[in-house]
């Protein structure tokens, strides 16, 4: 009797030490897609080891402007690509507070590439909105909740150049969307 005690205590520790080995620890995805609502878009996701990835965007931008002189404002569109190479660096916090980490749901630091092609539409009286490329360092943060809703925060310094200019700038960006696939 005491040597099935025993077997059972000695059998439950090994599938606990199997299954412990098995866990993956707090890790970023390897592929992961997402649609983007508020600026329409498609994003795909590399993960190239357990807290780097990089981040591919191609959506469509949207500005407005507003003329003092002319008393008024007109809006206009652009396609944008976003290129991130990111760094989540709270994933095993997250994970040993018993937060979410699925899906890349982590804070992170990323150097930017953004390209910004001349808009769709121009007005006449506000001129033509040409291509510009903006370096930029960013801090943000990613969530996918159940259902695979995504929320992203992403800000930080950046200096933009076109044919005209370079100069200082903010960039910020929320976005809203759902991760698709596996």
């Amino acid at each position: 009797m005491n040597k099935n005690y025993l077997f059972l205590i000695l059998s439950f520790l090994l599938i606990n030490s199997i299954q412990a080995q098995d866990e993956d620890p707090a890790a970023v995805v390897k592929n992961q897609f997402k649609i983007n609502l508020l600026s329409p878009g498609f994003v795909y996701e590399h993960g190239f080891d357990s807290k780097n990835t990089l981040y591919s965007e191609l959506n469509l931008g949207v500005g407005y402007v507003h003329s003092d002189y002319y008393d008024e404002t007109s809006w206009y569109i652009l396609p944008v690509i976003n290129e991130q190479f990111r760094h989540y660096y709270n994933l095993e916090k997250r994970a040993e507070k018993g937060k979410r980490t699925a899906r890349n749901s982590g804070n992170f630091v990323a150097g930017s590439v953004y390209y910004n092609f001349k808009s769709f539409n121009t007005y006449e009286r506000y001129g033509n909105y040409d291509p510009s490329l903006t370096l930029a360092a960013l801090w943000g943060f990613q969530r996918t909740y159940k259902g695979r809703f995504n929320l992203e925060v992403h800000l930080g310094p950046g200096v933009n150049f076109d044919k005209y200019d370079t100069e200082f700038v903010l960039i910020s960006n929320l976005t809203l969307g759902w991760v698709i696939g596996k």
